[in-house]
This record gives C-alpha cells, structure tokens and sequence, in this order.
C-alpha cells in the first residue's frame, strides 16, 4: 500500500511562492508579534482571481491542479473554474473541506486548508484514516476580519507548531479570490455528498470539476448566494470509481443539487426563506449541477442533473 502524501509538505512551497509574489498579487502581509502570517486577499486589499486560483490549490493540499478556462456554457460569463486531483479523497475531504468551525468573541470563521490535517481531530479523519504531520500549517478562512491573537495562538497549539510556522489565509466571500476558491470547491461538495449518501469513499480514484466564476457580490449575503449558484446550478464533475457498474450509476442518480427539495431558485431566496440559516438548508442541495460517474470496472458512465442557465443568469446579474 502506497503512503498517503503530505498535504502540509506539498502546499509549503505553493504558500512560500503566494507570500512572495504578495504585491503582484495585490495581497496584503502581516506577521504578528508571535511570528504567525496572515495573509489578506481580499479584505483591506483587492486581491483578484490569479490569487483566488493559487490558494485553492494551496486548499486542496498541493494535490490538485486548478485552472481559469472558457466557458462556452454561459457565454456572458464566459470563465470557469476547473479543477483536477491526483488523490480527490484526500485533497477534497482531508483538505479543502472547510470542516474546522473557530470562534473567539464575536470572531467566527470555517477553517480549510492543509492544517485541517494536521489537526485532525474532526470524525471524518478517523474514517479517512489519514492525519498529517508537518512542519509548518496553513488555514484558509473565509472571513473579511482578522482573527484575534487567542485564536492564532490556539489554531498553532493545536497543530503542534510554532506560531511563526502558522499561515492563515483570509479570502473574504464578496472577494475576487473569494469567490474563486469557494466554487474551487466544485469537486469538493461532490465527494461530501457521496460521503453523505454512504458511498465507500476508498473506492474514489479519480475526479475533476468545472464551475463558472461570477462576479463578486457587493457584500457577504450577495456574494454567498452567487458562489453557490455557480457550484449548484452551473458545476459539472466527474468521478472514477472501482466496484459495481450498477453502483456507480446510482452514485450519479444520487449526487446532483436537482435531487434536492431546495432545488430551483438562486441560493439566496433559499437562504433568506430559512431566516438565513445554513443549516436549516436542505444539505441534499450542496452539490454540483450535473454529474458523470465511471465505472472502471466495466468503461460505462452514467451522468444525472441539468445545468440551469436561467438561474445562473439571474444569480449572477443580481436581477
């Protein structure tokens, strides 16, 4: 059996290289008094979409390859996100997956990133069994504020490295880079949703992704709902998978956002007739649009779910 890789290994250079080319990036850097970095890309500075796709790779743990491309599909748009992985188990669900909640005060934000690793203390980690260990940790939080130094501190506890080996990353939701790495995050609701539904994950080989980007929101709200837009009514995946043909066509049947009961209106209507609790949302609902399932056993693909352009369109004009 062959080791599973070091997801805080394979991003340190990629997080050497986003702080190194800070300015180019229209980044912003701050080293506390205890030696932790932060790095801001999208708060009090602009940021943009080159650095929306670095620190999604950095997300997925220096095991996947994200690239800006064209999208004929919603020609006024016109550019999508596209995701690949060599490991999109780990990459996706012991990585990218914001699966850390952190709170001081009145400061709260979801944690991804290679760290989440390092940590390791969240349920999924036991049933992945996979915990990295690592010299140095980074965590991208999706946040427009800067975490208390109580909270930095904890977070460099709790992976077990100095405080001047701790990144964090800020990628506020109405951003640029913000909304680049949330609908980076295509493949990723994908393979929660098939771990959601009990497929054995260790039967995952293979993935890739591909969602629109939209235009940034003028604040959290509008931002959130148009990143999700992207992802559920705009996103197409596809997986390889080992087993039963007729096991990998009911994956496909199973996973699109259109097996939801939320399905068919913008997030943001969704979000706002649940008093605007995310966790009140149909959880069926985060997935991609349309799915492609291959069973390598036999060659058969089975795809489910439909694009829904008039929904992309609307989302994304803000009518």
């Amino acid at each position: 059996m062959n080791a599973k890789p070091s997801v805080g290994a394979l991003t340190a250079p990629l997080v050497e290289a986003l702080v190194r080319d800070a300015t180019t990036l229209r980044l912003a850097i701050e080293k506390t008094a205890t030696g932790a970095t932060i790095v801001d890309a999208g708060a009090s500075v602009r940021g943009g979409l080159e650095a929306g796709r670095r620190i999604t790779e950095i997300c997925l743990g220096g095991l996947g390859q994200v690239s800006l491309v064209p999208d004929s599909r919603f020609p006024r748009w016109g550019m999508a996100i596209q995701v690949t992985t060599a490991d999109p188990v780990i990459a996706c669900l012991g990585s990218q997956y914001a699966g850390w909640n952190l709170s001081e005060g009145e400061f709260f934000a979801l944690g991804s990133g290679p760290a989440r690793a390092i940590w390791a203390k969240e349920e999924l980690f036991g049933e992945l069994g996979y915990k990295d260990e690592a010299e140095t940790a980074t965590l991208v939080l999706e946040t427009d504020k800067r975490p208390p130094d109580g909270l930095i501190s904890y977070i460099a506890k709790e992976c077990g490295v100095a405080e001047d080996k701790l990144t964090l990353i800020l990628t506020p939701t109405q951003s640029l880079a913000g909304a680049v790495q949330i609908v980076g995050r295509v493949l990723e609701v994908a393979l929660h949703k098939a771990h959601s539904i009990h497929f054995p994950l260790d039967r995952i080989v293979d993935g890739s992704g591909f969602a629109p980007v939209p235009p940034p929101g003028a604040d959290f709200l509008s931002g959130m709902g148009r990143t999700n837009d992207a992802v559920l009514y705009g996103g197409q995946i596809a997986l390889y998978v080992e087993g039963p043909e007729d096991e990998a066509e009911q994956l496909a049947n199973g996973l699109p956002s259109s097996t939801s009961r939320d399905y068919g209106r913008p997030f943001g209507e969704v979000f706002k007739a649940y008093n605007f609790d995310f966790y009140a949302c149909d959880a069926a609902l985060f997935s991609p649009a349309v799915v492609t399932v291959t069973a390598l056993s036999t060659g058969k693909s089975f795809t489910a779910g439909k694009l829904a352009h008039e929904i992309v369109e609307k989302s994304f004009s803000g009518a």
